[in-house]
């Protein structure tokens, strides 16, 4: 998937990766695509609800070996 924007939160626990991806998403432009890569097993349940409540589309979430890559589409 394309994106045009990358965030490595690998190692970071709850809160920080939506924290983090909250705070990269404004430097965004509205319909742009940023990468959140996470190894935080609550990530699964924060960064779709982030999504939701934020007003953002999570347009993929794909597993790659420890880590789950997040395609956020801005708002």
């Amino acid at each position: 998937m394309k994106f045009d924007d990358d965030l490595d939160a690998l190692g970071l626990l709850c809160p920080l990766p939506v924290l983090k991806a909250r705070k990269r998403l404004k430097s965004l432009e509205k319909g742009q695509v940023l990468r959140l890569q996470a190894t935080d097993p609550a990530a699964v349940i924060d960064v779709p609800h982030f999504c939701a409540e934020q007003g953002h589309e999570l347009v993929a979430q794909e597993d790659h070996e420890a880590a789950t890559h997040y395609f956020i589409r801005k708002g």
